[in-house]
């Protein structure tokens, strides 16, 4: 991997919807390559397709994807996130699926998140997250 960050679905849907604080900083951090996890993807097309305009809402979701490297899921994510599932599950703090898949593909790459959803991403044992 060629990237130092993964971008999470908050930060690409604030992109998307023109967010400049977001946008300035993704293009800061580009040099440093920018991923996205395909759980992410798929979240984002979940409202491409449930959007007021679906045809453009796809076409600045490509446009975005023109500018990351998309993160596929594969046996090590999928043991990251069983151990860290069944770690939130024991002391009753679990967060949702597709979030603890981006957590997982963040860190078997050892990439930072970029995510404003430290709510949830917080209970991740050793992620590190860049807000803004």
């Amino acid at each position: 991997m060629t990237f130092a960050y993964l971008v999470d679905t908050d930060w690409a849907i604030h992109h998307l919807n023109g967010n400049r604080a977001v946008i300035e900083r993704l293009e800061a951090l580009h040099p440093d390559g920018l991923g996205l996890s395909v759980a992410a993807l798929a979240e984002l097309y979940e409202g491409v397709y449930y959007s007021r305009d679906p045809e453009e809402s796809e076409r600045k979701l490509n446009d975005f994807l023109d500018s990351v490297s998309i993160v596929g899921l594969d046996e090590e994510t999928a043991r990251i996130f069983g151990r860290e599932r069944g770690r939130l599950r024991s002391i009753g703090q679990r967060i949702g699926d597709m979030d603890l898949m981006i957590a997982a593909t963040a860190l078997q790459y050892d990439l930072t998140l970029l995510s404003n959803n430290r709510r949830h991403f917080d209970r991740i044992d050793g992620l590190r997250i860049e807000s803004i």
